[in-house]
């Protein structure tokens, strides 16, 4: 059922010219419907092992189609950054919605190795809390699998705590079935850790 007006909430609007730690420039802005042959070409472009722990199977143009008409329904916020006009980076905060998931809000990211230890995802991650921060949430989930040892690491530095491992409760993109690690931080804790780390680099950023 689609939401209704009252119902439906507005994404802040990002974008943000910033400067990674090799002195590198791109754009972080919100997704628009018209990115879809960026974004396509994004996540095609991405190594067969990112891929096959992602949710859906992103070479599929219909699924990656349909992931850029979800921003209008106002529970997903999408972000992009950009090269010129090629994606490089994709993150989501999405909305749990209400009663017992109100409050609740779950991130996903990808960069694209060439950008990976640049810090984009670390600032990616800042915007989203940022929107999380507007919607008003009080805390951010992450859901892993166990083969992804690198994101498990990143979300610990960031401040997420393992909350419960359900073991071979899902599938990858292989059909091999993988623990699933979920993930938790109160909003505060992770803006606090957040901001430790960009103040404590020399990465610059503005609107």
């Amino acid at each position: 059922m689609e939401p209704t007006t009252t119902e439906r909430r507005i994404a802040p609007r990002v974008d943000k010219r910033v400067t990674l730690k090799d002195d590198s420039e791109v754009i972080i802005r919100n997704m628009r419907p018209k990115d879809v042959d960026s974004s396509f070409d994004f996540f095609c472009a991405l190594p067969e092992e990112d891929r096959r722990y992602l949710r859906v199977d992103v070479t599929r143009r219909d699924l990656v189609e349909r992931r850029t008409t979800e921003v209008d329904n106002g529970r997903v916020n999408r972000l992009v950054a950009l090269v010129d006009d090629a994606i490089v980076a994709d993150g989501s905060l999405e909305l749990e919605g209400h009663g017992w998931g109100d409050g609740i809000g779950e991130i996903r990211l990808m960069v694209a190795r060439p950008y990976q230890h640049l810090g984009l995802g670390t600032l990616l991650a800042r915007e989203l809390y940022y929107l999380g921060m507007q919607h008003k949430l009080d805390r951010i989930v992450v859901r892993v699998m166990r083969p992804q040892s690198r994101a498990h690491r990143i979300m610990k530095r960031l401040g997420f705590k393992e909350e419960f491992l359900i073991p071979e409760h899902v599938r990858d993109q292989n059909g091999a079935w993988q623990d699933l690690i979920i993930m938790r931080c109160n909003l505060d804790d992770l803006w606090n850790e957040m901001e430790s780390l960009v103040e404590a680099s020399d990465w610059r950023w503005h609107r």
